[in-house]
């Protein structure tokens, strides 16, 4: 999530100084400068993919990193068939998916198709990956060199944080979405721009173009982002320098946000439809929301990827999990910041005031809300402290967003104050001995936050049976088949291979079941993937622990219904299938296949089993009754 920092330019004041003029080729050739540097960051921090796309996996989420290669493969559908970008029937069979209601990326997918199409979606995901990281860092350089301070190096300094910050570095670990941290200076970007500029009509309609190119990336995060940049804009408003100022802008302001409502809410109407009120929508979260908060502690050390992770100074066990620790700044750049804004503030005129007030209101405003609705300390959770997230919980789109994440707001905040200091320092440099000080802590916020590459692993490679298109003998284009275990967010290899079939826009097949977010959830609220049926169980529980059924015709039965319930025409098991908790029990699967169908056929490197629904598994003689199971029996 992203929303890190609506706060920055809406300064309004004037930075400081001068500089030296520099002709316009000197400024494209430094910012291409820059431009490589982000470039080269990104690629440092997704390094351990680029090694091989094809084989390698995040370490931690690789069901996240499986799904987002589907919604790329499934770009070359939509573009090749016309397939609903908001609705696939080609997972959870028979009933589908609300793509809408998922983190569905529908303008990556479009947008990259043609590059999916050519070389697969392993290769895309990687590339918007670093795309992704390098882009955010050179938005967020680009809006502080133009709107906040004068000097480059100070928006480097501050872009650099903003876009490697460790919660975008969490992120990597899968999630394609919340590493789009460049949504946020860009909207920002044409948010100043509804003050500054008289062209209001353009400005808004490249606005509403924006927003609804943000609810395609990342819905969360423009909610983030739009949260903060009404808290700052209101409070940036409400200071008697700036209160005239705001008032002169603000008719040509509306003129131009009413246009900006209008196209976005033109571009969203279909996908805002389905995302609330669609097949397969639901309320709020497929998570729970409380498991999914900030520790305060957890601020006071360094991310888990990080050269302060090397040196020992990191506490894992403060995130949620891998990839949602969204703070982690370290107790060093906190002192920082709390020195570095006091300076700020000491001298500063009324504009700079105004910028220094709202920027640390919303990052303390947005650093409570980050603990969530109950106060924790090194995970040890203390029911009886409500915090301020507390009342927001049931509130319409609070109910749906993660409140860790909003200390990606906070990491916003602090990146615009490292770029306002490091400006300040370089207008007015102190003396020796002074440089030599805010040398030092800078270097000591700053180096153990340094990220290293997210972690990978080996993942599975697409079976032949799939890769060449031989499942095509046993199921009908349109036809349901599945590897055993059901694809899920502890087994997304079948998932993935679908995601290939996709991209070669050829004849494709559904799976049942799938990693995804849909209904089903205690009191109308989602939950990640379908409802779990006996049979999808009992594959998931021999895959994971080696549990071995003893079948009996009872067993058959269920298994029977399921089979035809998803309509599923073929069950193969690879040679080999990877599941992110460990290892996949491979001869438990077939030991278990054999007792229900007999011997399995070998297809090149998968043992396949074909089904005839409502008929296969066929119950044995002597071997119980062959229907539900009766009582007491």
């Amino acid at each position: 999530m992203a929303v890190a920092t609506t706060t920055a330019p809406l300064a309004v004041s004037e930075p400081e100084g001068s500089t030296r003029p520099e002709s316009r080729r000197q400024g494209w050739l430094r910012h291409t400068l820059v431009a490589l540097l982000c470039l080269g960051m990104g690629y440092w921090v997704s390094s351990g993919l680029w090694a091989d796309p094809f084989r390698r996996t995040v370490t931690y989420n690789e069901g996240d990193h499986a799904f987002f290669e589907w919604l790329l493969g499934y770009g070359v559908q939509i573009l090749r068939t016309g397939a609903n970008p908001f609705y696939t029937d080609l997972l959870n069979s028979p009933h589908g998916v609300n793509l809408a209601a998922n983190t569905s990326i529908t303008v990556y997918a479009l947008i990259f198709a043609p590059l999916t199409y050519v070389v697969g979606p392993q290769i895309s995901y990687v590339v918007i990956l670093t795309l992704n990281l390098a882009g955010s860092a050179f938005a967020w350089y680009l809006l502080f060199h133009r709107y906040a301070v004068r000097h480059r190096a100070a928006a480097m300094l501050g872009g650099l944080f903003c876009g490697f910050a460790p919660g975008w570095i969490s992120h990597a670990n899968g999630h394609l979405n919340w590493t789009a941290g460049w949504v946020a200076p860009v909207i920002l970007w044409w948010v100043l721009r509804l003050r500054t500029s008289r062209r209001w009509l353009l400005n808004g309609t490249v606005l509403g173009a924006l927003l609804a190119v943000g609810f395609s990336v990342a819905a969360e995060l423009l909610f983030f982002t739009a949260l903060a940049t009404v808290i700052f804009v209101v409070t940036w408003c409400a200071g008697r320098g700036t209160w005239p100022v705001a008032r002169r802008a603000a008719a040509t302001t509306f003129a131009a946000l009413g246009v900006s409502a209008a196209v976005a809410g033109t571009l969203l109407a279909y996908p805002l439809y389905m995302h609330f009120a669609g097949p397969g929508s639901f309320q709020g979260t497929g998570f729970i929301q409380r498991n999914y908060v900030e520790d305060p502690a957890a601020y006071l050390f360094y991310p888990y990827r990080s050269v302060g992770a090397l040196l020992g100074l990191s506490r894992g066990d403060l995130a949620p999990n891998q990839s949602e620790g969204a703070s982690f700044f370290g107790l060093p750049m906190l002192v920082l910041m709390v020195v570095g804004t006091a300076l700020l503030w000491w001298r500063a005129g009324p504009a700079r005031k105004a910028l220094m007030r709202s920027l640390t209101i919303v990052g303390l405003l947005f650093t409570v809300l980050s603990f969530g609705p109950r106060f924790n300390w090194f995970t040890k959770e203390y029911p009886g402290v409500p915090l301020l997230y507390a009342p927001l919980t049931h509130l319409p789109l609070f109910d749906s967003a993660l409140p860790g994440r909003l200390a990606l707001v906070v990491a916003g905040v602090i990146g615009t104050t490292l770029a306002l200091l490091a400006d300040r320092l370089l207008t007015r440099p102190p003396s020796l001995r002074g440089r030599l000080l805010w040398g030092a802590a800078f270097t000591l916020a700053l180096v153990p936050l340094f990220p290293t590459p997210v972690l990978t692993v080996e993942r599975s490679p697409e079976p032949r049976f799939i890769a060449d298109g031989i499942w095509k003998r046993y199921v009908k284009n349109g036809g349901v088949i599945t590897a055993l275990p059901n694809a899920s967010a502890s087994a997304p290899d079948g998932q993935r291979w679908q995601a290939y079939t996709l991209a070669r826009g050829s004849k494709q097949f559904r799976l049942p079941d799938g990693y995804f977010l849909g209904p089903g959830g205690r009191n109308g609220t989602g939950r990640i993937g379908a409802p779990g049926r006996f049979t999808s169980v009992m594959w998931s529980k021999a895959a994971h622990t080696g549990y071995v059924y003893d079948i009996d015709n009872s067993e058959r039965y269920k298994v029977r219904s399921d089979l035809a319930y998803w309509n599923v025409r073929a069950v193969f098991i690879p040679d080999r299938i990877t599941g992110t908790q460990g290892m996949i029990f491979h001869e438990s699967l077939v030991r278990n296949m054999t007792d229900l169908f007999g011997p399995g056929e070998r297809v090149g490197d998968v043992l396949l089993w074909k089904v005839r629904p409502g008929v296969d598994p066929k119950p044995v003689p002597g071997q119980g009754h062959d229907g539900p199971r009766r009582p007491f029996e």
